[in-house]
């Protein structure tokens, strides 16, 4: 890692440096917080969590080869708990004490991202910031060296370990950003310094602490307060509230979406059902046409913004198709699995109720019976009742044939589909566990199933069940 030696780590997180001096100036292989993944001349960073203590594994980390343990205990006391009472491994290794590992993590990476020269394109918004991120760095890998986040680790921890993770030879980052609160995208932009900026929407998300839409908008575009001074701001063009951003450091953000009075655009779409959506992306240097081989027209919007990215970066058409064609989904992110019995649509990981909607609508056009399993959406604030209500009246606005409600909200659900039709095939179960003892005797051979519900309620357990 490019100018992070004990020293400067040290330095950066104003730490006390104890051990060796002849290992002050060695760059570090790599850094982590996760005793499994520690490499020879690496750093660990010992973070007491809620668990586990992280100084428990120092001892094992040094005998692994690590270079620098970082901890916020002395070094007699971190050794201890390590249940070894010498310090002999700082004769040739290095601690550094620090008052608080969580800020050191934080303080690292920020000043690794100042010796990067990686492009890095910072990625926000309610609904679909994995999704993007994936066909983003799908398109963007056709032509250039690109690391992505891995899986969701897009918070304050997560952020810093995927900029650990760059190197010289990485000519573009693409890096995932969620919060929930006021200040933490600030903290996150100050750390990614981003050089792109993609919000995807702006939803009804962690209202309990936001508030409203506005208070989303406002939270999520503290991401443009460290941006690049020439970076490029690239924003969904079919939401209300993104549209009211129209100029960013003395320039005009890049609008895609579905409507055509956006930068770049969708025409000609043929919608091909669970087989995925054909268009041509309309740009400034003429039409790509591609093909999304996962269904669902807020996957042609993640498209487009992959498109307008790509078309900047100076990419060829063809290079931008493929990309787009070899796209695959994060399992519990609108991952189609098809077994001899069912078509399951794994939309397990998170759910608000724009996710929610998008999820129907690609469920109503399915073959076969159509049948929902959805759960509680959490972190709705006040209008969390009427918000799943209104869920489940749309659910049989959109002709799905069973709908099987699971969590205390989700009596809500049933609540707004009875209220379209009393005699609609409703199921409600109060958890999950109660559902799973059901959910087979429920579903039929033939049946396209969506399962989806907020991380929580860990309805991966029921996509595991109907795949097996």
């Amino acid at each position: 890692m490019r100018q992070i030696t004990p020293a400067r780590i040290a330095m950066v997180c104003n730490g006390i440096y104890y051990g060796s001096s002849k290992v002050k100036d060695t760059e570090v292989s790599s850094i982590t917080t996760d005793s499994r993944n520690i490499t020879a001349e690496g750093a660990f960073i010992a973070i007491r969590g809620a668990r586990t203590d992280g100084n428990k594994f120092i001892l094992d980390m040094y005998k692994a080869g690590a270079v620098c343990c970082i901890s916020e205990a002395e070094p007699e006391e971190a050794f201890k708990i390590s249940k070894d009472n010498s310090t002999d491994f700082l004769q040739e290794r290095a601690f550094i004490q620090v008052e608080s590992c969580y800020q050191a993590l934080k303080d690292i990476a920020e000043y690794y991202r100042t010796v990067c020269e990686t492009k890095v394109i910072g990625i926000t918004g309610s609904v679909g910031k994995t999704t993007t991120k994936e066909m983003i760095a799908s398109v963007l890998s056709e032509h250039f060296n690109t690391l992505k986040t891995q899986g969701n680790y897009n918070n304050e921890v997560g952020v810093p370990l995927t900029l650990f993770r760059v190197r010289e030879e990485h000519e573009i980052a693409v890096v995932e950003m969620g919060i929930s609160e006021f200040g933490e995208m600030t903290r996150l932009s100050q750390i990614a310094k981003p050089d792109i900026c993609v919000i995807t929407n702006i939803g009804q998300c962690h209202l309990e602490t936001l508030g409203d839409r506005d208070g989303v908008l406002k939270a999520k575009t503290e991401i443009f307060s460290s941006m690049a001074s020439d970076g490029r701001v690239y924003l969904n063009g079919d939401d209300d509230k993104l549209r009211q951003v129209t100029k960013l450091n003395g320039k005009k953000p890049i609008y895609y979406g579905l409507r055509n009075d956006c930068d770049v655009f969708a025409d000609n779409i043929i919608d091909k059902g669970l087989d995925g959506t054909s268009f041509d992306a309309v740009t400034s240097v003429g039409k790509v046409s591609v093909h999304v081989p996962v269904p669902g027209m807020h996957m042609v919007s993640n498209a487009l913004v992959a498109i307008a990215i790509a078309t900047d970066f100076g990419m060829e058409a063809e290079e931008i198709a493929a990309g787009i064609s070899k796209f695959t989904p994060v399992g519990g992110h609108s991952n189609i699995i098809r077994t001899d019995k069912f078509t399951i649509m794994d939309d397990c990981y998170n759910a608000n109720p724009v996710s929610m909607r998008a999820a129907l609508d690609v469920l109503s056009g399915t073959s076969g019976r159509k049948v929902a399993i959805i759960g509680d959406m959490f972190e709705l604030g006040t209008n969390e009742k009427i918000l799943h209500y209104d869920i489940g009246a749309y659910a049989v606005r959109k002709g799905i044939d069973c709908i099987v409600c699971v969590g205390e909200l989700a009596k809500q659900y049933v609540a707004g589909a009875l209220a379209i039709d009393e005699n609609h095939n409703i199921l409600y179960y109060e958890n999950t566990e109660k559902a799973l003892d059901m959910i087979k005797s429920i579903v039929k051979k033939g049946d396209s199933i969506l399962v989806k519900a907020s991380h929580a309620m860990e309805f991966g357990k029921i996509v595991h069940c109907l795949s097996v």
